[in-house]
């Protein structure tokens, strides 16, 4: 999927001694991916780096020409983005022993003998480590280590995920339906921004194994679920170890450590770096390079499970995807789609319209947990999980029903079918089910069940007030849209495409 591919996804820089050549990740982003090998690659730049040489001796002003060469945003190690968005631009650091290393050794890769699953349980330094982790003269910095390949973050090329253009869509007969699929054609993610948060997330992970050198950095959430906008966040999830962490100890200390490298050593590419003590505490910043806005967690390992779930509902069925992101752009309008406000999460949202679909007469989607337990068990190893979209194929419903006709349907269910004061909502068992007796679920006004965990995905929604506004929302947009057939009436189009 992407240029220059085969490092993505896993721990791509061996120590700085055995780094490759700046120039072999140079591939810009901005044009259609191709794989081309490391040999087309090298050749291209040399052919390239002759044809400025040549051009600029023949003008007898090589120094100018070379000076006047707009430099593109970089990482530390000369990755570089060309990103029009960016306000801003500089050059990463050089790293001197680039310039003594034969290209041969550089080149070279080395494979672990064995698994070292006794290390892993080591990742967070000690406080003696931690008080040397940003002097310079810390081991953690210059360790030379062999990273485990076979538990690596799986490469992007290996997951199954359609490029835009070939992706099926529905047909629509109909001018709700018409206008439900062109703002999501308008709006949905596209591959050259997919492409920018993974070259993000490689970047972090290598210098981030720095300090904790079995860890892996996933990225997760709506940018690779399939339900991403152009507009999305994107999600982080740092892994240090498999077992599970104390959120609000030993993850805030982790993610402080994380704080100081990005405010200190990486501050050159990233901005605005935030420690958020939330329950499950994460640190925000955004990438000058890609000029994104990231939330970075560690080890809220449930949510790189959800996250390949997710996916697989989103290929399974050509209607899904456009009919989330339609409901997500409609909640964020009517300001009901923000948990830090006391309102519906987006993955709230994407379990809701999953849930409907489940739970039609004739449904539009199946419980893929229940259809499919080996793909989806909850102790599966992480560097496995992204296997399971490949093995499941399409669903064949017998509903025909439009994407107009699914978006007025699931506005109704929830404003005047679903009981909110007894069910709780389940994509796991794909039907609404009676609210557990514990303090999970006991008065709360929202319950839907997060499929891995079981944990209630809406407990944001603490307050009548708020509750009390979703549903009116979703009564009002029901009763519009039944009348009007017209989207526009709850969600402004051209305002909505021109935000995206």
């Amino acid at each position: 999927m992407f240029p220059n591919s085969s490092n993505l996804g896993h721990p791509p820089f061996p120590p700085k001694h055995q780094q490759q050549n700046n120039f072999l990740n140079k591939v810009p982003l901005n044009i259609r991916p191709v794989i081309l090998s490391h040999q087309q690659i090298i050749n291209a730049q040399i052919n390239f780096q002759n044809a400025v040489l040549s051009r600029a001796s023949l003008s007898g002003n090589l120094v100018t020409t070379l000076a006047g060469t707009p430099q593109p945003l970089t990482y530390g190690n000369g990755s570089p983005v060309n990103t029009s968005a960016a306000s801003t631009s500089f050059r990463g650091r050089k790293r001197l022993s680039e310039q003594s290393v034969p290209y041969d050794i550089k080149r070279q890769r080395y494979r672990s003998p064995r698994r070292e699953t006794s290390v892993v349980n080591q990742a967070v330094p000690s406080p003696e480590e931690s008080a040397y982790l940003f002097s310079g003269s810390s081991p953690l910095f210059n360790v030379c280590y062999v990273p485990d390949l076979s538990i690596r973050v799986p490469r992007l090329q290996d997951i199954s995920f359609p490029d835009v253009s070939e992706a099926t869509l529905p047909v629509a007969k109909d001018k709700l339906s018409q206008q439900v699929l062109e703002l999501f054609q308008a709006c949905q993610q596209q591959t050259c921004d997919l492409n920018r948060k993974e070259l993000c997330r490689s970047e972090l992970q290598r210098e981030i194994q720095r300090i904790f050198p079995y860890s892996r950095l996933f990225l997760v959430g709506s940018s690779l679920n399939g339900f991403g906008t152009r507009t999305s966040d994107g999600d982080l999830c740092l892994v240090v170890k498999e077992e599970p962490v104390n959120q609000k100890t030993e993850a805030r200390h982790i993610l402080s450590l994380v704080q100081k490298l990005f405010s200190t050593k990486l501050s050159s590419y990233i901005e605005r770096p935030q420690l958020i003590r939330a329950k499950v505490p994460i640190v925000k910043f955004r990438d000058k390079v890609s000029c994104v806005e990231f939330d970075l967690n560690v080890n809220n390992i449930v949510g790189i499970r959800n996250t390949f779930l997710l996916r697989t509902y989103a290929y399974v069925e050509k209607r899904v995807r456009p009919l989330v992101l339609v409901v997500k752009k409609w909640a964020s309008f009517h300001d009901i789609n923000d948990a830090s406000r006391g309102t519906l999460s987006s993955y709230s949202l994407v379990l809701m319209v999953l849930h409907y679909l489940q739970t039609l007469p004739e449904p539009i989607l199946p419980s893929l947990q229940k259809n499919y337990p080996e793909s989806f068990d909850p102790t599966m190893q992480l560097h496995l999980v992204h296997q399971a979209p490949c093995t499941i194929p399409p669903y064949l419903s017998k509903n025909e029903s439009s994407l107009g006709e699914l978006l007025i349907g699931f506005f109704k269910y929830y404003a005047t079918e679903f009981d909110w004061s007894h069910q709780m909502i389940s994509v796991r068992e794909a039907k609404a089910i009676p609210r557990p007796d514990d303090v999970e679920w006991r008065n709360k006004y929202i319950c839907v069940e997060e499929p891995f965990d079981r944990t209630n995905t809406a407990r944001a929604v603490h307050e009548k007030q708020k509750f009390d506004t979703i549903k009116e929302e979703f009564l009002k947009s029901w009763q519009i849209l039944r009348d009007k057939k017209d989207l526009s009436f709850v969600l402004p189009l051209r305002a909505t495409i021109q935000r995206r």
